[in-house]
């Protein structure tokens, strides 16, 4: 049985990676997997695919990585900040970006699982941090430009925006359960 899950998450993870591009360049995608293996890869060139709380926690700080996709519903038991500044697929001549994917995907971009994050609290000091699938559960505070809620993602919770100029910056798609303002 141990065998069979291995091998269905390792599936995900292959379909995600070999999906998680994007034929525009605002979108993202990955390059490989990092995070909670045994064997550390370069955690700044590739994606961090994270299962566990801690994982997903070290993969948003200042030295985790551009892009964290989750493989199913995490919480995490403490307020958590996304930090640091990365670029498009770690390409520095490309845009700064940062996504966190709370989904896995098919070879065509399709969205086959969707996940929750249940956090107290998520800061985004990351510019141009985008949060795509699946649901933030709990609120979110929003300190640097050009946040993004992808229209396939939800915040069960609040938005809060750090100043009117952040919050003009920012492009909301998706649902936003509780209240959307400046604080």
């Amino acid at each position: 049985m141990k065998m069979v899950k291995g091998l269905v998450v390792a599936g995900l993870a292959a379909v995600l990676l070999a999906g998680c591009g994007s034929n525009d360049g605002a979108a993202g995608g990955n390059t490989g997997a990092a995070g909670n293996n045994a064997e550390q890869t370069d955690a700044t060139t590739t994606a961090s695919i994270v299962n566990q709380a801690d994982a997903f926690v070290s993969a948003v700080s200042e030295q985790g990585t551009w892009i964290i996709a989750t493989l199913n519903d995490l919480t995490v038991d403490q307020d958590v900040v996304v930090a640091g500044q990365f670029h498009d697929k770690n390409d520095e001549t490309k845009d700064i970006y940062r996504k966190i994917a709370l989904y896995t995907q098919d070879a065509d971009h399709n969205i086959i699982d969707s996940f929750t994050l249940t956090v107290p609290k998520l800061t985004a000091q990351s510019e141009n941090l985008k949060i795509q699938g699946g649901t933030v559960k709990g609120d979110v505070y929003v300190e640097a430009n050009g946040f993004s809620l992808d229209k396939t993602a939800t915040i069960d919770g609040n938005l809060y925006f750090a100043s009117e100029d952040v919050k003009g910056t920012a492009v909301v798609e998706g649902t936003v359960t509780g209240a959307t303002e400046v604080q």
